[in-house]
């Protein structure tokens, strides 16, 4: 990354550990930069408690370090930091929220490699902040010097450790699943992705009664999302098999994304769980204006299927953020990603693995249905993903040529399709998505329009 770049992707900041911008000293003006803002923000504000902010992380080595970065910055605009340890990214927010603090900070680059960490922050409601106060974020840290606005000695915060926030998400998750229901006599394999859930997660569905068998489970600093977790459900399904379990869970790295594995060893993915949890919530009269809120990712059969159950279904750009904020501003309670991430703002602010799949477990018990039965919700229809490495960005259609050949591809798919190009806001990589009812055509076509632009942006 580039020292002009944004620092603000879709999904916070995020880098390679000890290079820019995931190096100390710009983690220590990224804490003062928020420092800055919420004590200008919230001094004096009765509802939430001054200067106070909350850090979790998941497993990763470099952790430790941004950890004590960001808290030394925060300190130094006169902040008090308290320091959670690995904690899922959705209690975090849980955790802002009922402290009263003005912030939660996560530290975390999600489902990518440990060499990789990013920075998320949380308002005092315990969502993802505004763009406009990242933008601010931004341009202190790049344009302004910092060192002017810090406090009086006498004015230092301080850092303290919390000890009992894994206890409190762990009560908090569990407060999601139905009172009348326990998981007695379930078992389950549970891969925690080397990550940030592999202490709570465990705990959420043991204490509820099931048996739980685990893997990705023993983090060292280095083998978080190490061919685990939710971006690789293949372990998994194989160990369903083998244990003959009722079902799989799999989270990703800070625990936001959940894949599952039925019993027969079939992945169900952000999309099924979707669908399953929207019909069985509209049955109940719970889902809110009958609408389902997913992304331009989702599978055309989640459309058709839910077009056919009489729900509403809203697409957003990608990104959970996306979904949360079409959410709250409409009033939806459910939505979510293809990729895991499942948002029931009942219940939560941000995707939560560990509650998605508890919501998943009750319709299995309040239908009495097998895995496997819900999993055949709807028909999916063929896609294909290709993911290219670029060196550069620019406007897509700014590209001599990338018109016409979207155009020539979305003519031979004949309206039984659609193409989806965008650049990932967490890597330097482009998306490419066709979508079709033959399987080696669709192949094709993405392996043209991939080809095209690793060519162009090289």
């Amino acid at each position: 990354m580039e020292k002009k770049a944004k620092l603000f992707g879709t999904d916070g900041i995020r880098g390679t550990a000890n290079q820019w911008p995931m190096t100390p000293d710009m983690v220590v003006k990224i804490g003062q930069a928020i420092g800055y803002l919420l004590q200008k923000e919230t001094h004096g504000s009765p509802a939430v408690t001054p200067r106070k902010v909350v850090i979790g992380k998941d497993t990763r080595l470099s952790g430790y370090m941004i950890e004590q970065a960001l808290a030394s910055g925060l300190n130094s605009m006169g902040v008090f930091v308290q320091l959670v340890g690995p904690l899922p990214t959705p209690g975090i927010g849980y955790l802002t929220r009922t402290m009263r603090a003005a912030a939660g900070i996560v530290i975390s680059a999600s489902h990518n490699p440990f060499h990789d960490n990013g920075i998320k922050v949380f308002g005092p409601d315990g969502f993802k902040i505004s763009d406009t106060m990242e933008k601010e974020i931004e341009r202190l840290v790049l344009e302004e010097d910092l060192t002017e606005f810090l406090p009086p000695s006498k004015d230092i915060g301080r850092t303290k450790r919390i000890e009992d926030s894994q206890g409190r998400y762990i009560v908090y998750v569990k407060g999601t699943f139905p009172l009348e229901y326990t998981l007695d006599g379930m078992r389950i394999v549970l891969d925690t992705a080397n990550g940030a859930s592999y202490k709570v997660a465990p705990s959420v569905f043991q204490e509820l009664g099931a048996e739980v068998i685990q893997l990705g489970d023993d983090p060292n600093g280095t083998n978080i999302n190490d061919k685990v977790g939710a971006l690789y459900p293949q372990k998994l399904s194989e160990a369903v098999i083998q244990y003959r379990a009722d079902v799989g869970i799999s989270l990703d790295g800070d625990a936001d994304r959940v894949i599952m594995v039925d019993e027969k060893g079939e992945i169900v993915n952000g999309d099924r769980i979707l669908a399953i949890c929207a019909l069985h919530m509209k049955e109940r009269g719970l889902l809110k204006g009958n609408t389902l809120v997913a992304t331009q990712m989702s599978n055309f059969g989640l459309e058709k299927r839910m077009n056919e159950a009489g729900i509403k279904l809203v697409k957003t750009g990608v990104g959970d953020k996306y979904v949360v904020d079409e959410m709250r501003k409409n009033g939806y309670n459910l939505g979510g990603e293809q990729s895991g991430h499942i948002i029931f703002l009942d219940h939560t602010t941000t995707g939560d693995g560990c509650i998605a799949a508890l919501s998943v477990l009750a319709v299995m018990k309040q239908t009495g249905k097998k895995m496997s039965e819900l999993n055949r919700v709807f028909e999916d229809m063929p896609q294909v993903l290709i993911n290219c490495r670029v060196k550069r960005r620019t406007e897509l259609h700014e590209i001599t040529g990338y018109d016409s050949l979207i155009a020539s591809i979305e003519k031979k798919l004949g309206g039984e399709g659609r193409v989806f190009v965008r650049f990932s806001g967490t890597e330097p990589v482009i998306r490419v998505l066709v979508e079709g009812s033959n399987k080696t055509q669709i192949s094709q076509f993405a392996e043209e329009i991939a080809s095209f632009l690793e060519k162009e942006l090289s």
